[in-house]
């Protein structure tokens, strides 16, 4: 991949940040989130390790379960086609290394607290199995507003359990860095990042790390072999108290050093407040002179750079292969033990064992009630949180050491407190399609709840226009989330309203959310006042809101009676049956004209009368008077 531009259809890549052994990282944004990403693709041989591709796999689906304020957040990880790839978190700031270089030694009270940032995530990550076996400066970033942030969790040990690369002897770490264990090819375990964050607290507070040498091999055989000096013999104003944290760190033998990040992180907590670490009685250190006694240690404001180059010393290659013969392993191993059977013999002093006492069990116990517990048993009580699903947020889990555990009189202890249900941030789904939406609520660990219909938006069907909760508000996994989305207009089959009344027919639309206008229209067939036909027809679709045409029957349609006066009867008869009339013929009636004998004198009902086909029209016609008669008187001769 010389020149990505993206991965799949929601990655876009622009800036690339930096170059490694294993990786290229690049500046991206996620189309489907909206927010800018660092991700880091690996180099294409090692899509052909498959060793490597399954502990990868493994690696990076372990790490993106680890959520802390002081772990670089992996978002996601996938494969198009041959190319594997990490989404992380984007810091904008630098990394350890490069303000090492530009600044040289950092003030103690500054060193211990990124010291302290990362020991409390490497606990987290300890706590899930993982260990990071590349603790280095550059794996260390610094962002603007003071936070420290750790990364590449996981990745060092898909590298170091690659067939491949074992194969060949091959040893995984920085050689600067690397535990004794590490150099010997050895298993690494968290006293391993133990170590390696030793060294990278005396690389700050001296400005250069502990060990140097021409190459890699000749300073992995001082890790092994060579105690270091004291800090505050290269910087006089490192506190003796810092001495003895750093010394008990990079103690040799695992079994001498901090047994966990947390322990460590503990001790650097308690040279903060002034008070002595609980290393002080188990670790050697030089005698304390007036300068380097306890004091009060200023804060140094973080700087604050552009991502490309808290990224650029991040992807710094893995070391050189350091390809040790088994003659040399063999020797470093002898060396090593004898220094730690000398180490053994110089600690077996005669310090006599004080009281010791049981760890009080404050299980359920509220914060402040189990911290006064705890501090009246004159031990040192350090609250820590984590979250819980089964105890309720405010109370104890647990201690560690756990409770009956006998500890020395002054020992810390560490209580545990919930901090309730984990919560994680609900994705904004707002604008995305809901298959989209939908694949995104469960891929972060939610439920799909109640999918909502919204029929009078104006966004396209099939988008989310709102959500429940809202987006990036936090809440525990598994919770539901409920998306109204648009359906464009709801839509209802026009039933069939044939042969209706008129107000059956009106109130059918009604119950249906559609609107109607009435026409009417003479019919033979169908009566007066019911439905002859709609429009649209029945069955059609039709959306929320739409109008209906009701025709509806006047009727058969009236026919006029047209004047028949003057007609003869037959041609009135005529006259009527053409507009479906009857005639009926009445007496006649005498005129005195002679033209109007045998015509229709007489009509009723009269002309422009409205009548129904089949009605009857009474007519009269005109006959002539009878003949008068004569009377002749006869004279009798």
């Amino acid at each position: 991949m010389n020149t990505p531009t993206s991965l799949g259809d929601r990655y876009l890549l622009s800036t690339h940040l930096a170059r490694g052994g294993m990786a290229d990282v690049y500046q991206g944004q996620d189309e489907l989130l909206g927010r800018k990403v660092a991700v880091k693709v690996l180099h294409a041989q090692y899509s052909t390790d498959d060793a490597f591709v399954k502990r990868f796999r493994k690696e990076a689906q372990a790490a993106a379960n680890l959520t802390h304020p002081n772990i670089v957040g992996i978002y996601d990880w996938g494969q198009i086609d041959s190319t594997y790839y990490i989404v992380m978190e984007l810091v904008d700031g630098r990394s350890l290394r490069d303000v090492l270089k530009s600044e040289g030694a950092l003030l103690a009270r500054r060193a211990i607290e990124i010291s302290a940032d990362v020991a409390a995530a490497l606990s987290v990550a300890h706590r899930s199995g993982l260990v990071h076996r590349d603790i280095k400066p550059g794996n260390i970033l610094l962002a603007p507003d003071g936070t420290v942030k750790v990364t590449d969790f996981g990745i060092a040990r898909a590298w170091d359990d690659s067939q491949e690369l074992t194969k060949t002897g091959a040893v995984m770490g920085t050689a600067t860095y690397f535990s004794p264990e590490q150099a010997q090819g050895a298993t690494a375990d968290e006293r391993s990042d133990v170590y390696s964050l030793g060294v990278v607290l005396y690389e700050m507070l001296t400005g250069t790390p502990p060990f140097r040498g021409d190459s890699p091999m000749a300073v992995a055989f001082q890790h092994v072999s060579q105690n270091a000096a004291p800090p505050s013999t290269v910087n006089p104003d490192v506190p003796a108290e810092l001495d003895r944290i750093v010394m008990k760190a990079m103690a040799k033998d695992p079994a001498q050093r901090y047994q966990s990040a947390e322990a460590l992180r503990t001790d650097l907590w308690r040279t903060l407040q002034g008070e002595p670490p609980a290393a002080a009685s188990q670790a050697p250190a030089p005698a304390p002179d007036d300068q380097s006694a306890t004091r009060a240690m200023a804060p140094v404001p973080p700087a604050t750079v552009p991502p490309d180059q808290a990224y650029r010393s991040l992807e710094e290659p893995p070391s050189t292969n350091l390809a040790f013969v088994v003659g040399t392993f063999a020797l470093l191993a002898t060396l090593a033990v004898l220094v730690f059977l000398v180490l053994q013999q110089l600690s077996g002093s005669d310090t006599p064992v004080a009281d010791l006492i049981a760890v009080e069990d404050v299980t359920g116990l509220t914060e402040e009630d189990a911290l006064r517990a705890i501090q009246a048993q004159g031990l040192v009580a350090i609250p820590n949180r984590e979250n819980s699903d089964a105890v309720d947020s405010g109370l104890v889990i647990r201690t560690d050491p756990p409770a009956g555990s006998p500890v020395e009189e002054g020992a810390t202890v560490t209580v545990i407190i919930s901090a309730g249900i984990e919560q994680f941030p609900v994705p904004s789904l707002v604008g995305l399609d809901q298959t989209t939406a939908v694949d995104l609520i469960r891929r972060q660990g939610f439920e799909l709840g109640q999918v909502i219909p919204d029929a009078e938006s104006t966004a396209a069907p099939g988008t989310v226009i709102s959500q429940e909760p809202l987006g990036n508000v936090t809440a525990p996994a598994g919770a539901t989330v409920d998306i109204v989305v648009a359906a464009g207009p709801e839509t209802v089959a026009l039933s069939d309203l044939i042969d209706l009344t008129e107000r059956d027919a009106t109130a059918a639309l009604q119950s249906l959310g559609l609107f109607f206008e009435i026409q009417t229209e003479f019919s033979d067939e169908v009566d007066r006042g019911r439905v002859i036909r709609t429009t649209p027809d029945a069955g059609v679709e039709l959306a929320i809101g739409a109008t209906v045409t009701l025709v509806v029957s006047d009727g058969p349609e009236p026919v006029v009676v047209p004047s028949l006066i003057g007609l003869t009867l037959e041609a009135a008869l005529t006259r009527l049956e053409q507009e479906g009339l009857v005639l009926v013929q009445g007496s006649g009636i005498e005129v005195s004209n002679p033209e109007q004998v045998g015509r229709v004198v007489e009509q009723n009902p009269g002309e422009g009368a409205n009548l129904l086909r089949g009605d009857s029209v009474l007519v009269r016609v005109g006959v002539a008077p009878p003949p008068t008669t004569t009377t002749t008187a006869t004279t009798v001769p």
